[in-house]
């Protein structure tokens, strides 16, 4: 079989008439914020993707199969193929360039058009996210990423611009809206504002031709192939091999040029102090602590550039900064890797300790820089996008600030990002899945000992496994009115599963029964500890009510529960990044 061209003009006019279809079998939309940016770059770039595969559909589909996600038009016409192997990338690319995710905007920013101080670097056409959140007034938040004069003043273009279809009056009013009118007398300015607005016209019109003509080559099986035979394709085309890691190329580099096994270092390290691989796996700690103790990026090209033979002369300091990284965030309540926000900041702390003293005022004060910094780095959007780039600049900074050589207020993540505002805490994900506010949510009720329910046992590294992540609205009851009650502001952290036998009754009402709490002091608390507002849990009342009354309730309830939920978690959030020790009964009386 020999691969054919096909441009994404083609391919998208395909998804948009129905053509293209996925069979069931393929798995859900998967792709996370930066494999998509990664996709949309190499578009952008004109760089070469992988082969796509399609089965030729003749009178009737061999698979049951549905639209790519969003994709699903008006009248569909003939089904003319089944998308094989692909379908993440279609899927991605169909996405971004309606702009219609939900929870962010893409853009495609363009260095010429920058005029934003307040922003880090980021290079020439690459693709930017921003997080997107809608506050009780229903409006979609940050409001500048629906300004077209806000967007250009950063230097971003919205990707739903460059659709393979007619967009020339849709490309022209936001033109003119980002570029504004037309001044007037002063010919000089009135020269500029019309090459600035060429400019952008042209730049548009030159990213849109890159997508037009993109070359996205594919397989097609013919109509005549058997059911079985495109299932043993399918299932080949998507069984890769494990290519060598950057760990593994390291490995051979530092043997050749210092005789060391760099496998014989890491074994002794973890056997040293098993508490770091907690937080990552080890050898990922190692090239990233070690990059930046180089001055070199946290990422596989710092690992590449950084010297081996440097690399292993700078071992004990590494060795030192990775244990103290760790004991540092043990007493920040942080365990795991499954209860960690993001691990952009690891490495970073971890090679600051080069310059932190082990002991004295100078080391106490080190490490209330450190506390904020971590803090920042859960609440502030720093790290959803270039983290390894984001990280360096952080670390270069801190490092400065450490000896003395710079201002706490010229550090990025203090400079230039703000803490998140209540309201996008409100729809963030439940804290088992890897996002960085959902689990930072649950990383403020860590740190407060998140007592358990049933025993009061605070929650330590040595209890932290048999903790399982608990609806405190119960589920049972927020499906009746059709409320994703999977959010982190419903999550608390305790031992034991949800009893679904109860888990219909008023929330307050089924943690009394089934934690047999014997005082309104210890269920105060115990709920406390987990930052749980319960003046809005003990709402309730909904027996004997209607269906109606009893959804309408509840959804004003569970929105006043999570509102004061968030309120709670943002006033400790404060106090964290300010130096104080955190206590339950002070936040609540804030």
């Amino acid at each position: 079989m020999e691969a054919r061209n096909r441009d994404l003009t083609d391919w998208y006019g395909k998804i948009k008439r129905g053509e293209i279809k996925l069979p069931y079998f393929q798995r859900p939309e998967s792709w996370d914020r930066y494999r998509i940016c990664s996709l949309i770059e190499t578009i952008i770039h004109n760089l070469p993707l992988g082969i796509t595969l399609v089965l030729d559909v003749g009178e009737k589909e061999k698979f049951t199969s549905r639209f790519l996600e969003t994709a699903e038009p008006k009248n569909s016409g003939h089904i003319r193929e089944q998308l094989l192997d692909g379908q993440q990338r279609l899927t991605a690319l169909w996405r971004v360039l309606h702009n219609n995710y939900v929870r962010e905007t893409y853009f495609i920013y363009v260095q010429q058009f920058d005029d934003y101080k307040h922003d880090e670097e980021r290079a020439d056409k690459s693709v930017f996210f921003r997080g997107r959140y809608v506050k009780k007034n229903g409006r979609k938040y940050p409001l500048w990423c629906d300004d077209p004069s806000q967007c250009l003043n950063r230097g971003f273009i919205p990707t739903n611009l460059l659709k393979p279809e007619d967009m020339q009056g849709k490309i022209e009013e936001w033109a003119e809206k980002a570029v504004g009118s037309c001044p007037q007398g002063d010919n000089k300015q009135i020269n500029e504002y019309w090459k600035s607005k060429n400019e952008l016209g042209n730049t548009i019109r030159d990213l849109r031709e890159i997508v037009a003509h993109y070359n996205l080559p594919y397989l097609s099986l013919p109509v005549q192939t058997e059911k079985s035979v495109a299932l043993n394709v399918f299932i080949n085309m998507n069984t890769n091999s494990k290519p060598l890691s950057t760990y593994d190329i390291v490995v051979a580099e530092v043997a050749g040029t210092t005789g060391k096994s760099l496998h014989d270092l890491q074994d002794a390290l973890n056997n040293d102090d098993p508490n770091i691989v907690r937080y990552s796996p080890l050898s990922d700690l190692i090239l990233t602590t070690s990059a930046l103790l180089q001055n070199t990026l946290p990422n596989q090209r710092g690992a590449w550039n950084m010297d081996k033979r440097v690399m292993v002369k700078n071992w004990d300091v590494m060795k030192r900064g990775l244990s103290q990284m760790a004991e540092f965030l043990q007493s920040e309540g942080i365990y795991d890797r499954q209860r960690l926000p993001t691990n952009a900041v690891l490495a970073v702390i971890a090679a600051l300790y080069a310059d932190i003293p082990k002991a004295g005022d100078k080391r106490g004060v080190d490490e209330l820089l450190l506390k904020k910094y971590l803090w920042y780095a859960f609440f502030t959007d720093r790290y959803e996008n270039s983290a390894a780039t984001s990280a360096y600049a952080d670390f270069v900074a801190l490092r400065k600030v450490i000896r003395g050589e710079l201002q706490e207020d010229s550090i990025p993540i203090f400079r230039d990002h703000k803490l998140v505002e209540t309201e996008e805490l409100l729809t963030t994900e439940w804290p088992n899945r890897s996002t960085i506010r959902g689990r930072a949510i649950l990383a403020v009720a860590c740190r407060l000992k998140a007592f358990d329910f049933a025993t009061g046992e605070p929650l330590t590294l040595s209890n932290i496994k048999p903790r399982h992540y608990h609806h405190v609205y119960p589920d049972a009851l927020l499906k009746e009115a059709e409320i994703n009650g999977s959010l982190a502001l419903n999550c608390a952290l305790i031992v034991g599963k949800t009893n679904i036998s109860i888990g219909r009754k008023d929330p307050l009402e089924y943690m009394k029964d089934r934690y047999k709490w014997t005082s309104k002091e210890i269920i105060k608390e115990r709920l406390q500890s987990h930052l749980i507002p319960i003046d809005e849990l003990a709402n309730g009342g909904y027996q004997g009510m209607s269906d109606e009354q009893k959804i309408k309730k509840l959804q004003i309830d569970f929105s006043a529960f999570i509102y004061r939920r968030a309120e709670l978690i943002m006033k400790a959030v404060k106090l964290l990044i300010d130096g104080h020790q955190l206590n339950a009964t002070k936040i609540y009386e804030m």
